[in-house]
């Protein structure tokens, strides 16, 4: 790391590690206020910056409020986060800093003593997590989550074949490889510039995790269908589940963010998709929604949660969430839920699926729903997963985490309206 990248790096995490905003907002807005920088500075400084993130607890643990010394925070992520020897930064240290990275690596033993900084996790999410796993697994949860994730993408079978891309990829990652459980995906361990890609800009390959992936299969649109994707975003599962339909039948694209739905438009183009509706609603209850009661094939929820499946790429997260913000999520799953299973016609499926690893907001959340809603009954996820082919069984639930799987976190219960 050079003077001038620890130098960014380091105002970088002067506002990151407050928490106040997502840490993915605040590195794109201090790359546009500093266009000069090049592409490798850029990697080096996010990289550190996201090395932070992912061993705060650690850096917390030696630096008292990191936020305000956020250049030794950014000096203890090289060292903690991306193993770099202190004699590789040498010329960059004055004689505390050397000091302070000395004792550092002289405590790295002391950091396995207590959970919170062997897992990487904060109390709060330890003290929630202690409610259904035993110190091992949260351990093995904190760890799985503090490496940061690979690329994985997915095929758009309306524009190319899975095995075609990956042997072109394959020319420039050689460890580019077929995702083990979806039909459609590939990994990418080594990263690559996919936004300027050939294959990325003719719509034969969209960023999106295997796991997210996997809830578009188990949606199970077929061609002429009509499909809602109750809580859309930019679209990831959507434009999965239209190639799923082979641009036959409709999907509405429901959201409350209007940015969000602007940002699937470019990306239907890209992905020679019109089946796809967009449509911003102001909430789970906007008359809009009505028309749609009982008549749709298939509803997908992909509930607003806390995210804690998905700390590989947004570690920042686990700060960022609380008791408080969990308590007022959980209202609005079911909430959303309660709406979106309106729509679904006699015979209909629902898909109830978050990015979160915790009970609360997945098993507990769809059991209140059932017995709120007789109408409706639970389809075992491993027997639709069996017959896609997928040689993958989490149970009557999809349950993924990034230990067992190399997926982020997903949940997902299938749920069908009884036939009249």
């Amino acid at each position: 790391m050079t003077p001038i990248q620890l130098d960014h790096t380091a105002r970088l995490l002067a506002e990151m590690l407050t928490f106040k905003q997502p840490a993915d907002s605040v590195l794109s807005a201090y790359f546009r206020q500093h266009k000069k920088l090049g592409r490798h500075d850029r990697h080096e400084i996010a990289e550190t910056a996201f090395a932070a993130l992912r061993h705060y607890q650690k850096i917390a643990a030696a630096l008292r409020r990191p936020h305000a010394q956020a250049r030794k925070a950014a000096l203890a992520a090289l060292v903690l986060g991306r193993s770099v020897n202190i004699s590789q930064i040498q010329d960059l240290l004055d004689e505390e800093e050397q000091t302070f990275l000395g004792n550092l690596k002289a405590r790295k033993s002391e950091f396995s003593d207590g959970l919170a900084t062997a897992a990487e996790l904060p109390e709060w999410l330890i003290e929630r997590l202690r409610r259904h796993w035993n110190d091992d697994d949260i351990l093995a949860f904190g760890r799985s989550v503090s490496r940061p994730a690979p690329l994985d993408i997915r095929v758009n079978t309306l524009k190319n074949k899975r095995d075609k891309v990956l042997a072109a990829l394959q020319n420039e990652a050689a460890d580019a490889a077929a995702t083990p459980y979806s039909p459609w995906g590939i990994r990418l361990p080594t990263k690559i510039a996919l936004n300027k890609h050939e294959l990325f800009l003719d719509g034969s390959v969209e960023v999106q995790d295997e796991g997210s992936q996997l809830l578009a299969l188990l949606v199970g649109a077929k061609r002429g269908e009509i499909v809602v994707d109750f809580c859309a975003g930019a679209g990831g599962k959507t434009l999965a589940i239209g190639a799923q339909m082979a641009n036959k039948g409709r999907i509405y694209a429901f959201d409350i963010a209007e940015k969000r739905l602007a940002n699937l438009k470019p990306r239907m183009t890209r992905a020679g998709l019109t089946n796809i509706h967009p449509e911003r609603i102001s909430s789970e209850h906007d008359s809009r929604i009505a028309r749609l009661n009982g008549k749709a094939d298939r509803v997908l929820v992909d509930a607003p949660c806390s995210g804690l499946g998905t700390l590989r790429r947004n570690p920042d997260l686990k700060y960022r969430q609380s008791p408080e913000s969990l308590a007022q999520l959980l209202q609005q799953q079911h909430s959303i839920l309660a709406a979106a299973a309106q729509l679904v016609q006699p015979a209909g499926r629902l898909v109830y699926a978050t990015c979160s690893i915790l009970p609360e907001e997945n098993e507990q959340q769809v059991e209140r729903f059932l017995s709120e809603h007789p109408d409706f009954e639970l389809i075992d996820c491993a027997a639709l997963l069996a017959a896609a082919k997928t040689g993958l069984d989490t149970g009557k639930y999809l349950r993924l985490d990034s230990a067992a799987h190399q997926t982020d976190g997903f949940f997902a219960a299938v749920l069908q309206r009884k036939a009249v």
